[in-house]
């Protein structure tokens, strides 16, 4: 998508109806430039109505971010901020961008929103669909002067900021499905992924990428996903409707997650290990582990030092599984063994 068509969005971002006239005169094209930048955003899935002679509106207003806005949310909540800060209207995907660019130095993450992401992914390789004002996509570019000796476990200590966060914003009952599930009565909310790229004894080098539901729509919601699919769910739903503003959700979530990453190295997955537990919605409940060499049911037993996910097996063991390769599942009352 092109800046003017991105600038033509903004025009529209607060859901009044604009003439053709006047949106042409303001982005200095001809009224059918702007007939034809109309198509392109519907392509893009965002929903833009038109009224015959009278003009166009977005289907709903829309708050768009900013990085002054988020600075000054994030100052005024007394969390840090980076100075490298950017928020691009369209992107492929905010983790690949920053996973692909030069490292920056200790002490000066890099921040980067997206508006629009168009090849968003989850874990293990899933797409992650974000209808265009609906939710949060950002990733955090971090470099650790060495690696922290827990970094296997940063992804849960991140899942802690991130509900630590909206739980200060009014959702009191959101929790964590292991590994990196942001969730509300185990409906989906949102996911964490990490990627990661380092030396033998150098700096390790982090992209940390948030996917967070804010309201989404239900004709999207019920389209997600197949019959086995985790149901989805949004953050307007856990506040009982009383949802934040999108700058105020984007710089808490943000600061709190930078805060934990300055924290790590410390601290350690030890200084989040009790808030994890605590958050954890599988923890004492029956589930279903699929691995690519089989599957595994027993009683979820909260999560080791490394980051592992602790089931303990009708023998009365407990196996470790590593986050990788496999899919987690609540098993439905009566599996696996007692708890």
């Amino acid at each position: 998508m092109n800046e003017t068509a991105a600038r033509l969005v903004r025009l529209l971002a607060d859901g009044e109806l604009h003439s053709g006239a006047r949106l042409a005169d303001a982005l200095g094209v001809t009224r059918a430039a702007v007939w034809k930048m109309v198509g392109e955003l519907r392509a893009h899935g965002i929903e833009v109505l038109s009224r015959e002679r009278r003009g166009y509106r977005l289907a709903a207003p829309v708050e768009l971010l900013d990085a002054r806005s988020l600075r000054h949310e994030a100052m005024s909540a007394g969390l840090g901020w980076p100075q490298q800060c950017e928020v691009t209207f369209e992107i492929g995907s905010t983790n690949e961008y920053l996973q692909a660019a030069v490292a920056p130095p200790p002490g000066t993450p890099r921040l980067v929103f997206a508006e629009l992401q168009t090849a968003g992914r989850g874990r293990r390789g899933r797409g992650w669909v974000a209808p265009f004002g609906s939710g949060l996509t950002f990733s955090i570019g971090w470099t650790f002067a060495e690696m922290p000796s827990e970094l296997s476990a940063l992804g849960l200590a991140m899942g802690v900021c991130v509900v630590r966060a909206l739980r200060t914003l009014g959702a009191p009952s959101i929790q964590l499905k292991w590994p990196n599930d942001i969730v509300h009565a185990h409906r989906k909310l949102g996911g964490l992924l990490l990627q990661m790229r380092s030396e033998a004894g150098g700096p390790a080098y982090v992209v940390v990428g948030l996917g967070l539901n804010l309201r989404m729509p239900d004709p999207i919601r019920a389209g997600i996903g197949g019959p086995a699919a985790t149901p989805v769910t949004d953050l307007a739903e856990a506040c009982n409707g009383a949802l934040p503003r999108r700058a105020t959700v984007a710089a808490h979530a943000a600061g709190h997650m930078l805060e934990g990453l300055e924290r790590y190295p410390r601290d350690g997955f030890a200084w989040y290990a009790d808030e994890w537990s605590a958050y954890d919605s599988l923890r004492d409940s029956p589930v279903t582990v699929l691995r690519h060499h089989g599957v595994l049911e027993g009683i979820a037993r909260g999560a080791d030092a490394e980051g592992a996910l602790l089931v303990e097996t009708s023998a009365g063991g407990i196996e470790r599984v590593h986050a990788g390769d496999v899919s987690l599942r609540r098993a439905h009352a009566g599996a696996g063994i007692s708890s």
